[in-house]
């Protein structure tokens, strides 16, 4: 892939990321794994303090909602004291409203560093769809005291969703920044399998949840018996979904996915499926366009935000059947898939190199040097 030079100079900076998440066991997590390991090379240092990955887990820990197989979990405080005090930060981002992120603000207001905080998950909107009306009670009230905590203290806040600056502003911050997402390396520098003529093969990566309406996609593989759905991921629909799949030969589980092996299964693959109920931004489909594949993707995603990547996108309309969208784009082959795919690549390239600029701006320019 061709190398730009970034325009934002923040080589003197060292920064703090404190996230609970676990390094790309989510969306938020793989955000910040990609985006750390692109601005690296461009900072003078920065560390990520985070849940370690363990076999079990951690005795004081809670599960997030949606996702019983991650937890909010305990920091190590001891460690993270001692590694901060090394690094000296002069800004650090709290990405989450869980221990780690009120961890990474208590660091930044005794150390003198600048605090911003980002705003990626509406998980009070998660808790609606899987927690019982007792629990959601007191877990959303947490999350929104929490966040309005967060907010406050920030020099500015961070979101990749436009519609999520209302909710950021409503919660006490004094500015908001509409992110960019970075793509990690391995989706850009490899050359991507040149494009089928048709459409064969038709994938969906992700976890196996509710929010993700992945039983559209079975639903819809019904409609296209010469067409095979690829279904990355795992979840707690995993069981659900295959048995529903179970008499459609053309729908095919492939596990929990790598990195590496969610490459190839973009590369083997003509168009992604996101059809979900929630989507803050949708990273999956712009790791497909990155590989050379569009991807039709829910309306409410924040990845429609962002003009320059329309080309390598198709809108669901969720209030439709699954089938009736996927039908268009089988029959309408203008422009030709292998066309859309280029065009796709080159934007994806683009907005990956413009989120790096934009990141290494907002650093240098809420850093207190």
């Amino acid at each position: 892939m061709p190398k730009r030079p970034t325009e934002a100079n923040a080589s003197r900076i060292r920064a703090a990321f404190f996230s609970d998440s676990l390094p790309e066991r989510n969306g938020t997590g793989a955000y910040y794994h990609d985006l750390l390991g692109q601005l690296e090379p461009h900072v003078e240092a920065l560390e990520i303090f985070q849940p370690l990955v363990m076999k079990r887990p951690p005795l004081l820990s809670w599960p997030m909602p949606g996702d019983p197989s991650q937890r909010l979990v305990i920091p190590d405080l001891p460690r993270i004291a001692k590694a901060y005090r090394r690094l000296r930060p002069h800004i650090v981002v709290g990405v989450t409203p869980g221990p780690f992120g009120l961890l990474g603000l208590y660091h930044a207001r005794r150390s003198g560093a600048t605090f911003i905080s980002a705003f990626h998950t509406d998980f009070e909107h998660l808790a609606r769809i899987y927690w019982k009306p007792f629990t959601r009670f007191f877990a959303n009230g947490y999350l929104r005291n929490a966040n309005r905590i967060l907010c406050k203290r920030s020099a500015t806040v961070l979101v990749n969703n436009s519609k999520l600056e209302a909710d950021v502003h409503a919660l006490g911050a004094p500015s908001v920044e509409v992110m960019g997402t970075p793509i990690q390396r391995q989706f850009l520098d490899h050359p991507p399998v040149p494009a089928p003529e048709k459409i064969r093969r038709i994938c969906f990566a992700g976890r196996l949840a509710a929010e993700k309406n992945v039983d559209r996609i079975i639903e819809a593989a019904k409609y296209f018996p010469h067409i095979d759905f690829l279904i990355g991921g795992d979840g707690p629909l995993r069981d659900t979904l295959k048995e529903s799949a179970r008499k459609i030969p053309n729908v095919h589980f492939v596990g929990w996915l790598t990195r590496e092996q969610l490459v190839e299964l973009i590369d083997r693959s003509s168009l992604l499926l996101l059809p979900s109920k929630i989507e803050t931004f949708g990273s999956v489909a712009l790791e497909a366009m990155a590989r050379g594949r569009p991807a039709l993707v829910s309306a409410n995603a924040g990845i429609h935000d962002w003009p320059q990547l329309q080309p390598g996108l198709h809108t669901y309309d969720n209030s439709r059947p699954l089938h009736e969208s996927l039908a268009e784009i089988i029959e309408n082959r203008d422009p030709p898939l292998h066309e859309k795919a280029a065009t796709a690549r080159r934007a994806a390239i683009d907005f990956n190199h413009d989120t790096v600029d934009q990141w290494l701006g907002v650093i240098r320019k809420y850093s207190n040097i």
